[in-house]
């Protein structure tokens, strides 16, 4: 079952869900994730997982930079989303 890359608000609400369903002590853990999640695979969603604790790791060891809430830009776009 292959799919692009990109994830919709739903898919990643339908993997959130399924992260706190499918612990990782759970038996085929990824391809119950996956069936919870419409139209990704196994595969995809251990990247999406993966690509998550990535940035996590990124937050938690400030290699994020903070954003700048009185740039007028950063706020237009902000109303734009």
């Amino acid at each position: 079952m292959a799919s692009s890359s990109s994830w919709t608000r739903k898919q990643n609400e339908q993997f959130e869900n399924a992260l706190a369903k499918y612990t990782k002590d759970t038996p085929d853990r990824w391809h119950n994730i996956a069936r919870a999640v419409t139209g990704k695979s196994t595969d995809e969603v251990r990247r999406h997982y993966e690509a998550l604790e990535k940035d996590i790791n990124k937050i938690e060891n400030d290699q994020v930079p903070i954003p700048n809430y009185n740039d007028h830009r950063f706020l237009k776009n902000l109303k734009l989303q």
